[in-house]
């Protein structure tokens, strides 16, 4: 049996970069850690507290209070975020804590947060993490490391369709200019931006269905994990 190995899923919003993990966690009987999902979670704490993300002290007091978990919905199937053990992943989507989250995250103190607790995760191996710089800053050395892209088009029309489910007030304008300013920030700012790792494969699943990027993933797994010795 193969050694388990760490995959890392980076790209912009709205790619599918979660669909891809949670499919491919599953496909494999990996763990699913969304990464975002956690910059998400510390976004919903501050607006609940009312913290001025740009004092630093406020900020730093503020992380001292935080307590990240997962926890395994059986009924959906799927891995849910805990904010202090209060189950968070309906209240995460919120396009409030959307218009926010790029900001919180690119702060310096907030992102030292994250990383440690998602590489105390990713001790194990077994794990299939997505987000943004979790191929260049989180596990450097993962063995599989994917960075996906799509039209934007693609990527607006995505997002809305998500949503609009949880809120029909929202407009398509909205969604377009939450996401080209979220990978504006994600990609210039200065503590790990977005970039594609140079030992990254890019997948741009533009004209792919799910069951093709799958298969896509999971063909390169094999490739990886083959050449990983047995235990």
């Amino acid at each position: 049996m193969p050694k388990k190995i760490i995959i890392t899923i980076d790209g912009f919003s709205s790619c599918g970069k979660s669909t891809l993990a949670k499919q491919l966690a599953n496909s494999l009987g990996y763990v699913y850690i969304d990464s975002g999902a956690m910059y998400r979670a510390i976004t919903l704490y501050f607006l609940r507290n009312h913290i001025n993300w740009t004092n630093g002290k406020q900020v730093e007091e503020a992380l001292k209070g935080i307590n990240l978990s997962f926890t395994f919905n059986e009924q959906s199937q799927q891995s849910e975020i805990l904010l202090n053990d209060e189950n968070v992943e309906y209240f995460i989507r919120d396009l409030v804590v959307a218009e926010q989250v790029s900001e919180v995250a690119a702060i310096g103190a907030v992102r030292e947060f994250a990383v440690h607790q998602q590489q105390l995760m990713g001790k194990q191996k077994g794990i299939v993490m997505d987000g943004r710089d979790i191929g260049t800053t989180v596990f450097p050395d993962a063995e599989l490391k994917i960075f996906m892209t799509a039209d934007i088009s693609l990527r607006v029309e995505r997002r809305f369709k998500e949503m609009y489910a949880k809120n029909p007030n929202v407009s398509i304008e909205e969604v377009k200019a939450n996401l080209e300013l979220r990978d504006y920030i994600d990609s210039n700012r200065e503590i790990s931006p977005l970039r594609k790792a140079k030992d990254a494969i890019l997948l741009d699943n533009s004209n792919l269905t799910i069951e093709e990027q799958l298969d896509f993933a999971l063909n390169l797994f094999e490739k990886k994990a083959g050449a990983v010795p047995a235990e």
